[in-house]
């Protein structure tokens, strides 16, 4: 028997994919999540061998709990759905120790067929996202230009920035004009739409 978790901030989704699952003869769903905190969590005390995330969730969202369930529970598979695959997401997720990627979209069995591929120690990608994958421009931007332009993603003001970032203002101010020119963008709101529609941030 394979233990499942399943975790998703939409109930009807999580609920849905917990039913599926359970008539799977080979699968069981031990527990449940509806946030990235709660699923690491969970895990722990659970031990499931696999751990099915939503990438968008709230707390943490997939790809950090992908990290931190690689971190504290290794011999616990990772796969990550999203309704919004980009190729760029696919590399954060493979980066952060996911042994599966699927989109929402995908056919019913399908999921339950990565759960088994990735349990016995393989791997799955979405093929369309995986040759998408092969395209898509390298990001421009530093770490550091990149971290200042997800702060500044919910409109904070530099100085509040600097705070979290442990910057001063005057290198925030920098590193956000610098991240908003290799952008071409008009100001840093635009900046980090950009960078978010290609999976950078």
């Amino acid at each position: 028997m394979i233990r499942v978790l399943l975790a998703d901030d939409e109930e009807l989704i999580r609920t849905a994919l917990a039913a599926l699952l359970d008539l799977e003869p080979d699968l069981e769903v031990v527990a449940q999540a509806a946030d990235g905190p709660t699923a690491v969590t969970a895990a722990l005390a659970h031990r499931p061998d696999v751990v099915v995330v939503d990438l968008a969730m709230p707390g943490s969202d997939g790809f950090q709990v992908a990290a931190g369930l690689a971190r504290a529970l290794p011999s616990c598979a990772v796969v990550i759905l999203t309704g919004q695959g980009r190729p760029a997401h696919l590399a954060r997720a493979l980066t952060a120790g996911a042994r599966g990627f699927l989109p929402k979209g995908a056919p019913g069995g399908a999921l339950a067929d990565v759960i088994r591929r990735v349990h016995a120690g393989g791997r799955y990608v979405d093929p369309a996202l995986a040759a998408d994958a092969l395209t898509i421009p390298p990001c421009p931007l530093t770490p550091r230009e990149l971290e200042t332009l997800r702060l500044a993603e919910d409109g904070s003001p530099v100085a509040l920035i600097a705070r979290r970032a442990h910057l001063s203002s005057g290198t925030v101010r920098n590193y956000l004009a610098a991240a908003v020119q290799k952008l071409g963008a008009g100001s840093r709101a635009e900046a980090a739409r950009t960078a978010r529609d290609n999976g950078w941030l």
